[in-house]
């Protein structure tokens, strides 16, 4: 709607020989506070130095020659041009395009691009925590958004699994808990690697005997040594295929850093050659204080590679292996200054795709407690936070329905508690701290993802009662308020998702869904549907409404239930 009432002023303004492009008029097109100064409106404020008018007078004079059809009215108020939408014939419409397109109303052909999206990025033999929900609820949101948007899309996942943590790990491991049985259970993993850093940091003088098994296992010089990292390596990534399936997370690729090493090492030597880089103290280094962003460093004095020189590999082989046109890095912002170091070092190597790099970052996740931190042990694993989640849910749907079978209850609590989880890390923006409280999100009233599940199984609920010959008529009738304001909700979705596409944000889609819901409920609340006049029009809106939250949830990565 937006864009049919940018076409008409751009055809107004044409005829005045005052030339804008169609987007940019479009961008001026809003959705007044409150629907008595029309459905849309169009400000004339910025187009006082063209006509040398006052807006009053140029919306007077644009609306002379606007072509009114399609709406009942356009008014002038207050240097405004206010559009009054047809509205049964425009709730007729848009009910007709999402119940005749269904899961694709909504979606868009901006590009056809290929497109890798490399995100969650753990480390093996560390734990998954809160914190890494953040980034891959972002990563899989971003790249189901990007394909509905007609791109191509590369999931990838680029792990930790060698390194000085590694070293820590195994260093910990046969000095102190020998005899303990390897086992794949994230607190006992994530309890090693803790149980290492606090050992170290009463007796520094400990460190040089991680250092050498450092160095035996990138030169790969001891088979035990080996032999135990691929074991403990694979005990890791599977406790991760497990959490990236609850998380609805797939991923088409897989790279490690233990696979960029050598590749990183002839990266470091050719920049070395080429005077991009230079040695210093025997580490190599690359001095970019002149475009403020200080020294990186590619190797050790040992010769060990850094994750520096692995992520200058890591790009090159995406970009030659996958043929890809964009690569996406979903990587915390504390990292902001090593993806800058990353992309200047790419652009100072001439490298073709390095302006086709994208960070987009997001922030911590910390509890009411402080921050968490993987080091210290201060962290809430996703084990025991998802554990104490779905316990929180269980008791809220059996106080609902006591005689819920045992399985069932267990499968709706855990679907709720990924939602809510989901919900309140996507619905604030990428580069916002959160405070994430387990109580407040799996909340069934506010701004949660139970509640938006719950407004899609009250909209079930309505369905299944449902005379089935009322759903197959789209009559035309007087709307009320509530109707109008939920049809025209529906009818923004296209143009949110197209925005968040642009824009690489999921959370506006987020938002919309809350909206969505409060604006259904409100219409549930006033409006009788089941044995009312208007019976057969508001089951087909009740149906388009269930359709594009659903719509909307999947592009969030989020499961609908039929019922709470």
């Amino acid at each position: 709607m937006k864009e049919l009432i940018a076409q008409k002023i751009k055809k107004v303004l044409d005829k005045k020989r005052i030339k804008f492009k169609i987007e940019d008029i479009q961008k001026y097109v809003e959705i007044p506070p409150d629907s008595e100064f029309g459905d849309y409106a169009f400000p004339c404020f910025f187009l006082a130095e063209k006509f040398r008018q006052n807006p009053n007078e140029i919306a007077t004079d644009l609306r002379k020659d606007i072509d009114e059809t399609g709406f009942e009215e356009v008014r002038v108020q207050g240097g405004y041009l206010n559009f009054f939408i047809n509205r049964k014939e425009f709730s007729k419409d848009i009910i007709k395009q999402i119940l005749s397109k269904k899961d694709s109303f909504g979606s868009s052909s901006l590009e056809t691009e290929k497109i890798m999206v490399e995100f969650s990025q753990p480390n093996t033999h560390k734990a998954f925590h809160v914190g890494h929900i953040r980034g891959t609820s972002l990563g899989e949101s971003l790249s189901r958004i990007l394909e509905f948007c007609g791109n191509k899309v590369i999931r990838a996942n680029y792990m930790g699994d060698t390194g000085m943590h590694i070293a820590k790990w195994i260093w910990c491991y046969k000095k102190y808990h020998p005899r303990e049985k390897l086992r794949d259970d994230e607190s006992w993993i994530s309890g090693i690697y803790v149980d290492a850093v606090k050992r170290l940091a009463r007796n520094e003088k400990l460190q040089k005997e991680v250092d050498i098994i450092n160095k035996s296992l990138f030169e790969h010089s001891d088979k035990e040594l080996d032999a135990l990292w691929q074991k403990t390596r694979k005990m890791s990534l599977d406790s991760f295929e497990k959490i990236y399936r609850q998380l609805n997370a797939r991923f088409d690729v897989y790279f490690f850093e233990s696979q960029m090493e050598e590749e990183g090492k002839k990266i470091s030597e050719q920049l070395l050659k080429d005077k991009i880089a230079k040695v210093s103290d025997g580490a190599v280094i690359i001095n970019l204080e002149k475009y403020n962003l200080g020294v990186w460093v590619l190797l050790r004095s040992d010769k060990t590679v850094l994750y520096s020189a692995k992520d200058l590999a890591l790009a090159e082989d995406k970009f030659r292996d996958y043929k890809i046109s964009k690569s996406i890095y979903v990587v915390g912002a504390a990292q902001t200054l090593h993806m800058q170091q990353l992309f200047k070092t790419l652009e100072l190597m001439k490298f073709p795709n390095a302006k086709n790099c994208i960070h987009i970052p997001f922030s911590e996740v910390r509890l009411p407690t402080g921050k968490m931190s993987s080091r210290t042990g201060e962290n809430v694993l996703y084990s025991d936070f998802l554990e104490e989640m779905t316990k929180y849910a269980e008791k809220e749907i059996k106080s609902r329905e006591p005689k819920i079978k045992s399985e069932e209850l267990k499968n709706r609590a855990l679907k709720i508690s990924i939602a809510c989880m989901k919900y309140s890390m996507l619905k604030q923006s990428a580069n916002k701290n959160i405070i994430f409280n387990p109580k407040e999100a799996i909340n069934f009233e506010g701004d949660t993802g139970a509640y938006i599940l719950y407004s899609y199984a009250r909209a079930s609920s309505i369905l299944k009662k449902a005379v089935r010959k009322a759903r197959e008529k789209n009559s035309a009738i007087e709307l009320e308020k509530a109707e109008f304001e939920l049809v025209k909700k529906l009818s923004q979705f296209p143009e949110v998702v197209e925005n968040s596409c642009k824009t690489l944000n999921p959370s506006s889609i987020a938002v919309y869904s809350y909206q969505l819901a409060q604006i259904f409920n409100e219409f549930y609340h006033s409006s009788q549907v089941i044995g009312s006049e208007e019976e057969t029009f508001r089951i087909l809106l009740v149906d388009s409404f269930r359709q594009v939250l659903k719509n909307a949830l999947n592009l969030l990565g989020i499961d609908v239930i039929e019922k709470m």
